[in-house]
This record gives C-alpha cells, sequence and structure tokens, in this order.
C-alpha cells in the first residue's frame, strides 16, 4: 500500500507594520524550494471580509490577480507565480468573508448538529481545512497570512495556523516572522525594539517564530542580530537580513547566500539538495546590467500607487530586461488627455490596461488614435482593447459616437456589448474569468509575436466585440487576428501594416514571467525600443546638421 507523502508547511506572518514585503519574502521561500526540486504551492490568507479580490477598489488595495481557473484574487498571487513559475488556483486564495460564508450556510443546513457556532473552532477549522486541502499532494506549502500580527482582524487566522503544528507534526512545520527595525538619524542607530514588541505579540497567541527575516534600509551589525535571538529567542542562524534590494529578484539569492535555505530543509527533513540557481542570477545581473532604456507611457485612471497595475508593470519590466532595456514608466492620467496630447509626445509606446467604469475612457480613446495616427507601438489589454475597436469604429469607419454599452448604454453603434447568453444574467454571472482557449489566424502580426495558432490565456471582464460589427471593422482595416477556437468571441485585433498595434481581450500580463517575457510584452517593448533607437539617431543626425551648418 503507498504510503501518502507527508506536506510540509511554512507559515509567514507579519509584524510591525504592513507593507513589509511578506508576499516577496514568501514567494522568495517558494524560489529557494522550488529550485532544490520540491513541488511548492502557495496559498495566502486575507482577513477582509469581502467574499473574494474581484470588488475592491485597485486604487485602494491594488490589482486583482486571476488564477487560471478564474478565481480572482490578492496581488501576492501574481508574486507567487512569478517566482516559483506555478499557476495557483482558487484553493490558493483563502478571504475570511468566504471562510464565515461558508460557516453560516453549513451552520443553516445543520452541520455543526445544534452546537453554538463561534470563531473557536468553526471558523478557525474551516480555515485549516481549507489550508490542508490546498496542500495536497505537494512536499512544501506555503501560507501567508495577510495583515500585522495584533490586528483584530487576523486572530482567526493566527489561531487556526498555531495549532496545526500539533496536527500535522512539530517536524513537519516552520513559522516565518517577518519584522522592520527602523534606523533613527538622530542617535545613528538600529531600533530593535518594535521587533520585539512584535515578537511578543505573536508569543502571546501561542506562535513561537523559527525564523525571522529582518526588513531595514541599513546592514545590521552583529550586535543587533544578537539583541534580536536573544531577546526573541530565534537563532542568529535564523535571522535573515533582508535590506532594500535594487530588485526584488534578488531577494531569493540574498536569503541564498544567508543559508536560510539550508536551515529551512535542515529543519523541514527535507535533505540538503543543491539548489539551481543559475538561471535566476543571470536574470539579476541582466537586470542589473542594461545599458538601454525605452519610455512607455500608460494611459490609466488608478495613479495612486503602482500596485495597481503590478503585473503589467513586471511584464513590461521583464520585456526590457529581455530587450537589454530599462523600462521608464511615464503614468498618463487618461482624463487629462481630453486637454491635451502633449504627455504622448515624448513616449516610445502605448499601454492602455484593463478597467471597468466610464471614468476615464475618452482620454484612452484620444490615446490609441495616436498611437494609430502616429505609428507609436500601441499595446491594448482587455479595456484596452475595446478602447482600440472604439476607436477605430468611430474614426475609421465612420460611426461616431461608437462606444461600449458599458459606458454608453443608448450607442447608436454598440460596438462592444454584452453577448446575447450574458444580457440578463446577474452581473457576477456574465465574467469571462480565467484561462480560455485562443485560436490566432496565419498571416497576422500576433502569428509572428507567437509562433503559434494556439495559445492559453488569462481573462478578467464582461463585455466582448460585438460580432454585428466584425464585417464591417474587418473590411476597414482592422484585422480580427485571434478568436476563440469556435470563432463566436474576438480575443484580439491588430493594425498589420502599422510598427506594432495589437490588443488583447484577454491579460497577458498575468502569464509573464521575469526570466520568460509574454510574448506580446515582448515584441511591443522591442518595437518601442525601435522606435527610441530611431528617434535618438534621428536627433543625433539633427544635432551634427545643425553644428555642422
Amino acid at each position: 500500500m503507498k504510503t501518502k507523502k507527508q506536506t510540509k508547511f511554512v507559515f509567514v506572518t507579519g509584524g510591525v507594520v504592513s507593507g513589509l514585503g511578506k508576499g516577496i519574502t514568501a514567494a522568495s521561500i517558494g524560489k529557494l524550494l522550488t529550485s532544490r526540486g520540491f513541488l511548492v504551492n502557495m496559498q495566502k490568507c486575507d482577513q477582509y471580509l469581502n467574499s473574494d479580490a474581484g470588488t475592491l477598489n485597485p486604487a485602494e488595495h491594488g490589482e486583482v490577480f486571476v488564477t487560471k481557473d478564474g478565481a480572482e484574487t490578492d496581488l501576492d498571487l501574481g508574486h507567487y507565480e512569478r517566482f516559483i513559475d506555478y499557476e495557483m488556483t482558487r484553493d490558493s486564495s483563502t478571504m475570511q468573508g468566504d471562510v464565515y460564508s461558508t460557516v453560516i450556510e453549513n451552520e443553516r443546513k445543520g452541520m455543526y448538529l445544534g452546537k453554538t457556532v463561534q470563531i473557536i473552532p468553526h471558523i478557525t477549522t474551516e480555515i485549516q481545512r481549507r489550508i490542508l486541502k490546498s496542500a495536497e499532494g505537494k512536499d512544501v506549502h506555503i501560507v501567508e497570512v495577510g495583515g500585522t500580527v495584533g490586528d483584530y482582524e487576523s486572530l482567526a487566522y493566527t489561531e487556526a495556523i498555531r495549532p496545526l503544528k500539533h496536527k500535522v507534526g512539530e517536524e513537519n512545520a516552520l513559522y516565518i516572522h517577518v519584522v522592520f527595525v527602523p534606523y533613527l538619524e538622530a542617535s545613528k542607530e538600529l531600533k530593535t525594539k518594535p521587533a520585539q514588541n512584535s515578537v511578543r505579540d505573536l508569543r502571546e497567541v501561542g506562535i513561537l517564530p523559527d525564523i525571522l527575516c529582518v526588513r531595514s534600509d541599513h546592514q545590521l551589525n552583529e550586535d543587533v542580530i544578537e539583541k534580536l535571538s536573544l531577546f526573541c529567542d530565534v537563532e542568529p542562524q535564523a535571522i535573515v537580513q533582508m535590506t532594500t534590494a535594487k530588485t526584488v529578484y534578488e531577494v531569493p539569492l540574498m536569503m541564498e547566500a544567508q543559508g536560510i535555505g539550508d536551515y529551512i530543509t535542515e529543519q523541514l527533513g527535507l535533505g540538503q539538495p543543491k539548489p539551481q540557481l543559475d538561471e535566476w542570477r543571470d536574470l539579476v545581473a541582466r537586470i542589473k546590467g542594461v545599458k538601454n532604456q525605452v519610455k512607455i507611457g500608460v494611459v490609466a485612471k488608478y495613479l495612486n500607487h503602482e500596485d495597481t497595475y503590478m503585473s503589467v508593470f513586471e511584464a513590461l519590466k521583464s520585456a526590457g530586461w529581455y530587450h537589454d532595456s530599462r523600462v521608464e514608466i511615464a503614468w498618463i492620467d487618461a482624463e487629462k488627455l481630453e486637454q491635451s496630447l502633449d504627455p504622448l509626445h515624448d513616449v516610445d509606446g502605448i499601454v492602455v490596461p484593463g478597467g471597468f467604469g466610464n471614468r476615464g475612457v475618452e482620454g484612452k480613446i484620444l490615446a490609441a488614435q495616436y498611437a494609430r495616427e502616429h505609428d507609436l507601438p500601441y499595446l491594448g489589454l482587455c479595456l484596452g482593447m475595446q478602447i482600440a475597436v472604439i476607436e477605430y469604429a468611430r474614426n475609421v469607419l465612420g460611426l461616431a459616437g461608437a462606444n461600449s454599452t458599458e459606458m454608453d448604454p443608448d450607442t447608436k453603434y454598440p460596438v462592444i456589448d454584452l453577448m446575447p447568453d450574458q444580457k440578463g444574467v446577474q452581473m457576477g454571472g456574465t465574467m469571462r474569468l480565467g484561462n480560455y482557449d485562443t485560436a490566432i489566424a496565419k498571416d497576422t502580426r500576433s502569428y509572428l509575436v507567437y509562433g503559434s495558432e494556439r495559445a492559453v490565456e488569462r481573462h478578467r471582464h464582461r463585455y466582448e466585440f460585438n460580432n454585428e460589427y466584425r464585417d464591417q471593422l474587418r473590411k476597414a482595416g482592422l484585422c480580427i487576428a485571434a478568436t476563440s477556437p469556435n470563432k463566436k468571441l474576438v480575443e484580439m485585433v491588430e493594425i498589420t501594416k502599422h510598427p506594432f498595434y495589437i490588443a488583447s481581450q484577454f491579460h497577458p500580463e498575468f502569464l509573464s514571467r521575469p526570466d520568460r517575457p509574454h510574448p506580446l510584452f515582448r515584441d511591443f517593448v522591442g518595437a518601442a525600443k525601435r522606435r527610441s533607437v530611431h528617434a535618438v539617431s534621428q536627433k543625433s543626425m539633427m544635432d551634427g546638421k545643425y553644428e555642422s551648418s
């Protein structure tokens, strides 16, 4: 009889302040373990009472990352996929609101045999069930607990992971705590008291950290490490310095250099396999050694912080590294483009990312028109494809006022609309989410980009290209570059004679990797780089001409 594999567990918590980089820490640990040949899965436990991340404001919470099976999740799952190159599923995202809904539904069904339903044990048991389910069949399962230790919102999660060590065996679980050590300029010293207090809070709920990951903008000296070891009861070799890195992809190498990969495998009884990190080191060296620069304008309406378009930015950066270039991202306020197109004049390419709602749409349409008319590389993502179709219908086909029924329900020319079988369905049921097959037409630039007639791409949208206008737009010169395999849904459009003008209904950024950029981003940035080089050479020629005269 075959023995069931015992999964090892790594729990990552954080303290002192939010935004320390628990997600990057967890992803980096995942990278160290996958580089040793282990099958690793990861899971984010969020404290919000939402059912999923789909309705969270991206300007406040950051992007919504979509898994291959269509779950709308926290952006940290994007970090996980980029670092360990493994596609997550809905089991990798646990939102507290969904946990509560399940428990309340179970109570209504009489599944608790008349018992009083409480946070402990019913909520905590449901959390444990989800963690164990997500871990099935894996060598190591890494669980990141959102929020900060001491928050009331996170108490159910810390209470859930505390006894798991006994359920799975103490030798099969590790607790890692991420803390912050600030530097006081006035006294020229690092202060460990906030980290000590955070560990004390963790110990108060019954969790003793095995490893301490210390975030700081300054290098820790031996005295600081000894002090943390003494007051936090963590071995000095289990204290990891995580000073601010030039790129987040350097973090696994920083951790590996301190021996923490071997420490984790030793503590979990996984032996001492050697890590295979040469390709990752090459990636980091390439990032640090880029010689060129290309400027990409991202035309958007959420401009508060980079997390809003995290996967788009990472995909652009990785495409830049592929071309030995640093991508400088210029934030362009879509609404302000309605007053002036000046921000578009000095960029080498334009990206219009996904989004919902009509704010800023007219500015995005102007950006698409500018890119089309000025041979400026254009990449449209989801809404960015719909924008390209609307612009083409208005300004090339001559359908004045053409629009999406999302933006203008009464438009005379609804070139973007709900499909007939979507109408009358509750809003949540009309979304196309997760991976779908895509059929790419030969004799298109898109086919040259992919090098294949088939692709699997990730979606998150509700409105579709209206097939009633397909023939008109095609005859007017807009190429339908890709469709669903049954040809009912338009997946990509392009202007074939343009230097690069491709827009996709799906979100290719979710499948891009730091060492393997998605083909659409790779070739878009390549086209932008060619434009940049040409512009520089033209300027040099003109400067030389003026100097000689």
